[in-house]
């Protein structure tokens, strides 16, 4: 292959490279490029971060791969020295280790920085709110411990407000994420994961199961609308008055495999998170997730209570009736 031709298939290459790229935001959008909270807002950053410093090393490694395939070709005629003993220069082992070396520790600064905020609220001026998610088979539940009301397939929040999510699973192992407000979390049966999202403003983003957990699973889908604050007040009022209180029967039909739409309760059995929660935890102890501290004294309150909604011990409360209906 003369050098010409193979120079020609080397751009060729690199513009159908260019163009895959450039022509792939004329589609759909990205939306884990699309952050629309402070908790997404630092994952981005994270993200771009981390290009950066994986390009310093994978651009370079691909124009010497191009460059040492092209001087070194099998060709009548090459004068490229050829130095068959040749086995050992101490510049280029510096330089091939060292480099990749210091990024990974700047890599790993950056991101040891963010994993330990991110565990926090995004706004420590506004008290968090509290909302409980169960995975089923093949559906997502939310309940509002503040608010007493539960969704299915939906979830309403305040904008500028954290949401301290607690995600658990009453089905096989899955994940909760909403791209737009930050990274995913796993929701596992017996265990109560955490996670802390805002959005800045009103809008309306999509929600994922972003885990195989069966042949349903990518079905798992959900609409996060973000209202202000009185609106948000205005919605809970109007599913509290125009929608039936969940049962413990309803809950029981809701947990079978199946699909389902979007579904509102004006109430829920009393503990029934705690209750999900403590049926697989085997005795593990999940108060660091379920007892949260109050935000400062002082902070913005939300409409309803933000007082933390603790766990209960099922386990120590014999013959207790969770199928009450809070008031």
């Amino acid at each position: 292959m003369s050098g010409g031709k193979m120079l020609r298939q080397i751009q060729f290459w690199i513009l159908a490279a260019l163009a895959t790229v450039l022509l792939s935001g004329c589609g759909s959008e990205y939306l884990v490029l699309n952050p629309k909270g402070p908790v997404a807002e630092t994952q981005y950053n994270l993200i771009i971060i981390s290009t950066i410093l994986c390009a310093v090393i994978i651009i370079p490694v691909l124009a010497l791969t191009a460059f040492i395939v092209y001087r070194y070709r099998d060709t009548p005629g090459n004068k490229a020295p050829y130095k068959p003993e040749w086995a050992h220069n101490t510049a280029l082992e510096v330089i091939w280790w060292g480099i990749p070396v210091v990024i990974i520790a700047i890599l790993g600064y950056f991101t040891v920085r963010d994993v330990y905020v991110l565990k926090e609220s995004p706004n420590k001026e506004v008290a968090p709110m509290t909302i409980q998610v169960t995975a089923l088979d093949w559906k997502w539940m939310f309940t509002y411990p503040d608010q007493n009301i539960a969704t299915v397939n939906y979830l309403e929040i305040p904008a500028g407000v954290p949401i301290h999510f607690q995600v658990s699973a009453e089905a096989p192992m899955n994940s909760f994420w909403v791209p737009e407000l930050g990274g995913q979390i796993y929701a596992m049966a017996g265990m109560a994961t955490e996670l802390y999202l805002q959005a800045d403003e009103p809008g309306e983003f999509q929600g994922f199961s972003s885990n195989f957990s069966g042949k349903d699973f990518a079905h798992m889908q959900f609409k996060v609308v973000a209202k202000p604050q009185d609106e948000f007040n205005k919605w809970v009022d109007e599913v509290k008055g125009t929608t039936p209180a969940m049962s413990k029967e309803d809950y029981n039909e809701l947990k079978k495999p199946g699909l389902t739409e979007k579904k509102l309760y004006s109430a829920f059995p009393e503990g029934l998170f705690e209750e999900i929660l403590a049926r697989y935890s085997h005795g593990h102890d999940m108060d660091h997730v379920m007892k949260k501290e109050p935000a400062e004294t002082g902070a913005k309150s939300t409409d309803s209570s933000q007082a933390t909604h603790q766990m209960s011990d099922m386990s120590s409360m014999p013959g207790m009736d969770h199928s009450g209906m809070k008031h």
